[in-house]
């Protein structure tokens, strides 16, 4: 555990977050979505600010690794190294997304910047905490994300947007794995590690609360927020399974999932869809 400086933190909707990490002066750093230039189409330039996103979450992630690396000296020397090697993935892949972003004719700045994974993840105060929220939740549910966006690319043949996304993929397997892992191993140890966790859950539902876009908010550009909306990506069952996610965890998640998506079905309904989502688990198909 460690204490965070109130000096380095900051306050937005009555939650706490860790203040910003350094940014060039050619970005504007927003903490809402409303300030954020967001769209749920595939133009040019809504691909561009999401490449743009991209660019910066990825750059969050390594920010996030590497200040675990300094802040938990006396970490188990294999989970430090997990984490140095996260920045070295994470350092590739804002690489790639910034070639992206440059071959289609965006540039740094063009569109406002938000850091809140790692404003929401470095005030937590345990090692455990963190790996719980950027990991076990930011990444993982990245998983569901990309491989959501995969079956749309693949439907639009765009085979080379795909190939991005599986590699990505591929190392954000690792980085939610090795987080169960350690997470396990260290409870193992010491059963209060579990409570840091909890905690840290209620901290991330506590900022979700605050942050979320209030009813008749819109965008910088005028697209309308609803934080009630269902969520437009479905959980990747398998993904979550090969990183270590256990079926039970994975089935909450999926349930969590159907009763956001449509909160009348009736319990057999929710049943049975959760059925037709795990059952590719049994099979041992992905």
């Amino acid at each position: 555990m460690i204490r965070i400086d109130p000096a380095d933190t900051i306050t937005v909707r009555g939650a706490t977050l860790r203040r910003d990490p350094a940014r060039e002066a050619c970005f504007k750093v927003v903490y809402l979505h409303r300030d954020l230039h967001l769209s749920n189409e595939l133009s040019d330039e809504s691909r561009r600010e999401r490449c743009h996103r991209d660019v910066n979450n990825e750059i969050q992630s390594l920010e996030i690794a590497a200040q675990n690396v300094a802040d938990y000296p006396d970490a188990p020397w294999d989970l430090r190294l997990e984490l140095a090697r996260q920045c070295w993935d994470e350092t590739r892949h804002a690489a790639l997304k910034y070639r992206e972003l440059l071959a289609r004719g965006g540039y740094k700045g063009e569109f406002p910047i938000a850091n809140t994974e790692w404003a929401v993840v470095c005030i937590e105060p345990s090692l455990e905490g963190r790996l719980a929220i950027q990991n076990r939740s930011f990444e993982a549910g990245s998983l569901d994300s990309m491989r959501s966006e995969m079956a749309v690319f693949e439907a639009l043949d765009d085979h080379e947007t795909v190939a991005v996304l599986d590699a990505l993929m591929a190392d954000e397997v690792q980085h939610v794995r090795f987080a169960n892992v350690w997470i396990k191993r260290l409870a193992e140890r010491d059963p209060r590690v579990l409570l840091r966790v909890a905690t840290a859950m209620t901290s991330l539902r506590n900022v979700n609360a605050a942050l979320t876009p209030r009813a008749g908010e819109v965008s910088a550009n005028g697209l309308e927020l609803r934080g009630s909306d269902p969520a437009t990506f479905q959980v990747s069952v398998a993904d979550r399974g090969a990183s270590g996610f256990s079926e039970a965890e994975v089935g909450e998640v999926v349930s969590q999932d159907l009763r956001q998506r449509d909160t009348s079905l009736s319990g057999a309904e929710q049943l049975q869809r959760f059925i037709e989502a795990v059952r590719p688990t049994h099979r041992g198909t992905p």
